[in-house]
C-alpha cells in the first residue's frame, strides 16, 4: 500500500463531512504532491500504523525518519488535517451547540488486519467519496475500535437524595348549588331537545312498512349518533344531579323525571326494537349500537350507584340482545347468555321477590325445558308476579300440548307436558297418561341418575308447589288464604276475611299429581339425593301449617306416614338434637352462613316468607357459578333442616308428632295408616327407617337422652 492512499483515507475517515468541504483545495494541492512523490521508489522504512497506534484525524505516523520526503509529506499532512478540524469545530460551534459527529456515508478507517483485497480496492481510491460510489465496508475488521475517551463514575452527592420537594396540592374550587342548579336545567333542556328528536324518529321508522326504501349506512348511523347524543345527555345529566355537592332536592330530580326508566325506553330499547325489525340489514348497525349502549349502562353502573339495580338489569337486557342476534357463533351466543344471565342472577339477588327477573332467566334457559318451567313457574308464584310470563310460558308448553317431536327426555317430557295441561286447560284427556307415564319412570330414573337427580329434584318440587297455587291464580283456594293474611301464628289477624270457597278442578288434579310424586320419592329411604325434594316440601308444608284454611284443602291427601318414616331414617344419623329441636332456625353462629342451593331455588317464593333469616342470603359473598355447586359438607346441614321442619310442623300435633325422649317421628292418630309395598333395606342399599312405634333399626339399642 502506498503512502499516498494512506494517507489520504485516514484523513478522510478522521474528518467530518463538513470539513472536508471546506478544506478541498489543501486536499488538491496535498494529492497533487502525492503524485510526484510517488514517482520515486517506495521506502522501505516507512510502516501502516497497527490496530494498537492512535491515529488522530488521519495523521500518519512515520517509522523511518531517514526520507526527508516522507517526513515533508507527513508534516503537511498534518497541518492540512489540523486546520481543517479546527475549522470545522468552529464552524459546527457556530452551527449547532452540539459536537459534530462521523457521518455514516464515510466509510471506516482500515486497521491492520485488513485482506490484501480490501487494500487493493484501498490504493484505487485517490479521491473523496461520492453518494454515486458504493460505500466501503471493513469486511476483514473484527475488532470493535477502542473508545478514545474513558468513561468516569463518580458517586453522588448525598445531599440531592435527602432533598424531598413538596407539590402544593392544586387549588379547586367548591361549586355552588346555583351553580349546579343552573347546569342541570341546562343539560335537561337539551336532553328533553334530543328525546324529543329520538321519539320522533323512532315512530317515523317504525311506522313504516316493508315496501318503504330501505335506510342506507349514512343514515343509520345518523340515527346512532342521535341516539349516542341523548345517552351522553343523560350521562352529564346523572354527573350533575348525583354530584356529592348536591342537595338532596336536586339528588331527588333524577327519580321524580323517571330519568333511568327514560334513558332505557327512549335512549336504547327503542332504536334496538327498530334495528331488530330491519334485521338481517341492520345486523351491523345494530351490533355497533349494542355495544354503544352496554358501554355506557356500564359506565353509569360505576359511577351513578344510587340507581344500581336498574343498571344491573339493563346490562342483562343488552346481553340478551346480544345473544339473541347471534346465530352464526354458538360460542359467541354461550358467552353472552352467559353474561345476560350473570347480571340477572345479580338482580334477583338485590330483588329476590320481582318476577321479572326469573322470567328473563327462565328464557335464558333454553333448551333446558326443567328449569325453563321453574323459573316460569316462580315469576308468577312470588309477591311481585310477572304476568307477562303467563303467555311466554306458552312458548315452551305449545309444542307438547301438539305434540311436536322434543328432544326432551321421555319423562322430562311428560312431566312438562302435565304442567301444559295444568297450565292451559287443554287436552285434559292426555292429562292422566302424561301423569302415569311420569309417576311410572320417575323411580328408576332417580335410581339411575343418583346425585344428579338432586337438582332436578328441587326444580321438580317447587313446579309441583307452583302447580297447587295455581302458578299464581288469584281464584285459588290457597292464593287467597295466604294473601288474607290469616295466620294461625297471629290471633288477631286469623281467619279475618277469609271466604270459604271450593277448590277448582285444576287444583284437585295438581294435589294429586304432587301427591303421587311424594308417595314414590318418599319411599327412598336412605337416598341421598331425594333430600333436596324432601327440604322444599317440607318448606311448603311448614308455610301452610301458619294458614289452617289453607291447610285443610290439602292435608288429608299429604302422605305424612311416609313423611315421618324419611325423617327417622335422617335422624338417626343426626349429632345435633339440639339444633333439630329448638325453634330458632339451625345455622352455625361461629361461621357465615352458606345457604344450600335449594335456598337460592326457594328463595323470594311466597311460601319461605319468615322462612329464612334476615341475613342468610347476604352476610356472606358467593358467586353466581358456586351458587348452586353442591359440596359434601352440605348433605348433614340439608338433613338437619329436613328434622328442624319436621319438628316445627310436629309442634302443633295435627299432622306429625315428635317424641324427644325417643326422638322419632310419628303421625296423629288420623293418618296412622298401613302403607303397603314399603322398600326394605336391602332395596335402598340404607337401615331399614324407624317405626312410630320404636320397631326398626333402634329396636333394642339404648336410647341417648338430650342434655339436661
Amino acid at each position: 500500500m502506498t503512502l499516498k492512499s494512506h494517507v489520504s483515507m485516514t484523513a478522510i475517515s478522521g474528518l467530518p463531512v463538513s470539513g472536508l468541504e471546506g478544506k478541498k483545495d489543501k486536499l488538491d494541492g496535498l494529492n497533487a504532491a502525492d503524485e510526484s512523490s510517488s514517482q520515486t521508489p517506495p521506502q522501505t522504512g516507512v510502516t501502516k500504523p497497527g490496530p494498537d497506534q492512535t491515529t488522530s484525524l488521519g495523521a500518519s505516523k512515520c517509522a523511518t525518519k531517514s526520507c526527508k520526503c516522507t517526513e515533508e509529506l507527513c508534516k503537511q499532512t498534518r497541518e492540512s488535517a489540523s486546520k481543517a478540524s479546527r475549522g470545522n469545530a468552529k464552524r459546527g460551534n457556530e452551527e449547532s451547540p452540539l459536537p459534530p459527529k462521523r457521518s455514516g456515508a464515510l466509510a471506516p478507517t482500515q486497521t491492520g488486519n485488513a485482506s490484501t483485497s480490501d487494500r487493493k480496492a484501498t490504493q484505487k481510491r485517490e479521491t473523496l467519496w461520492s453518494p454515486e460510489e458504493e460505500p466501503l465496508s471493513p469486511k476483514g475488521n473484527t475488532e470493535s475500535p477502542r473508545s478514545s475517551t474513558s468513561r468516569s463514575f463518580e458517586p453522588r452527592n448525598p445531599e440531592v437524595d435527602q432533598t424531598e420537594v413538596l407539590i402544593k396540592q392544586l387549588e379547586t374550587r367548591l361549586i355552588s348549588q346555583e351553580q349546579l342548579v343552573a347546569e342541570g336545567k341546562g343539560i335537561y333542556a337539551g336532553l328533553v331537545m334530543v328525546e324529543s328528536k329520538c321519539i320522533e324518529v323512532d315512530n317515523a321508522q317504525g311506522s313504516t312498512t316493508e315496501s318503504s326504501p330501505k335506510l342506507n349506512n349514512e343514515q343509520w348511523q345518523a340515527l346512532i349518533a342521535l341516539h349516542r347524543t341523548l345517552l351522553h345527555e343523560h350521562h352529564d345529566f346523572f354527573l350533575a344531579s348525583q354530584h356529592p355537592s348536591a342537595s338532596p332536592a336536586l339528588r331527588r330530580l333524577a327519580s321524580k323525571y323517571a330519568m333511568p326508566a327514560r334513558l332505557w325506553r327512549h335512549g336504547i330499547h327503542s332504536f334496538l326494537e327498530l334495528l331488530r325489525h330491519r334485521l338481517p340489514a341492520s345486523l351491523e348497525h345494530m351490533l355497533t349500537f349494542i355495544y354503544l349502549a352496554y358501554s355506557m349502562v356500564a359506565l353509569l353502573y360505576e359511577t351513578v350507584p344510587t340507581f344500581e339495580d336498574t343498571w344491573i338489569e339493563c346490562l342483562g337486557d343488552l346481553g340478551r340482545y346480544r345473544m339473541a342476534i347471534e346465530d352464526d357463533d354458538l360460542k359467541d351466543r354461550e358467552v353472552w347468555t352467559s353474561v345476560s344471565r350473570h347480571w340477572y342472577s345479580k338482580a334477583s339477588d338485590k330483588a329476590p321477590t320481582t318476577g321479572r327477573l326469573y322470567h328473563h332467566l327462565a328464557i335464558l334457559a333454553r333448551p333446558n325445558a326443567l328449569q325453563q318451567l321453574f323459573y316460569y313457574s316462580k315469576s308468577l308464584c312470588v309477591p311481585i308476579p310477572f304476568l307477562s310470563a303467563r303467555e311466554s310460558i306458552m312458548t315452551l308448553f305449545e309444542p307438547h300440548l301438539n305434540g311436536s317431536p322434543t328432544r326432551l327426555q321421555e319423562i322430562d317430557a311428560a312431566f312438562v307436558r302435565a304442567h301444559a295441561i295444568l297450565f292451559s286447560g287443554r287436552n285434559q284427556e292426555q292429562l292422566a297418561p302424561s301423569v302415569d307415564e311420569f309417576i311410572g319412570s320417575l323411580d328408576n330414573h332417580i335410581g339411575r341418575t343418583t346425585r344428579r337427580w338432586m337438582e332436578s329434584g328441587y326444580h321438580i318440587g317447587v313446579a309441583l308447589g307452583c302447580s297447587l297455587l295455581e302458578y299464581g291464580s288469584e281464584s285459588n283456594v290457597i292464593m287467597r288464604t295466604i294473601k288474607s293474611g290469616a295466620r294461625a301464628d297471629e290471633p288477631n289477624t286469623a281467619m279475618q276475611g277469609v271466604e270459604t270457597a271450593a277448590p277448582s278442578q285444576k287444583f284437585l288434579d295438581a294435589l294429586d299429581f304432587a301427591c303421587r310424586t311424594h308417595d314414590v320419592v318418599f319411599r327412598r329411604f336412605g337416598d341421598p339425593s331425594v333430600t333436596p325434594y324432601l327440604h322444599v316440601t317440607l318448606s311448603f308444608l311448614h308455610h301452610l301449617v301458619k294458614f289452617p284454611a289453607a291447610m285443610a284443602h290439602i292435608e288429608s291427601k299429604i302422605p305424612w306416614k311416609l313423611i315421618s318414616l324419611m325423617l327417622n331414617t335422617l335422624i338417626g344419623t343426626c349429632t345435633r338434637f339440639d339444633k333439630i329441636e329448638n325453634e330458632a332456625f339451625p345455622r352455625n353462629e361461629k361461621e357465615s352462613p352458606r345457604p344450600l342451593p335449594d335456598d337460592f331455588a326457594q328463595r323470594g317464593l311466597l311460601w319461605v316468607e319468615k322462612y329464612y333469616p334476615a341475613d342468610w342470603f347476604t352476610a356472606a359473598k358467593i358467586d353466581d357459578e358456586e351458587k348452586y355447586f353442591e359440596v359434601a359438607s352440605m348433605m348433614e346441614e340439608r338433613q338437619n333442616r329436613c328434622l328442624w321442619l319436621g319438628n316445627r310442623i310436629a309442634a302443633t300435633g295435627k299432622w306429625l308428632t315428635y317424641d324427644k325422649n325417643l326422638r322419632q317421628f310419628s303421625v296423629a292418630p288420623r293418618y296412622a295408616i298401613e302403607i303397603a309395598n314399603l322398600p326394605t333395606a336391602s332395596d335402598t342399599g340404607s337401615d331399614p327407617p324407624m317405626q312410630p312405634d320404636g320397631r326398626g333399626a333402634r329396636n333394642g339399642a339404648d336410647v341417648e337422652m338430650p342434655d339436661a
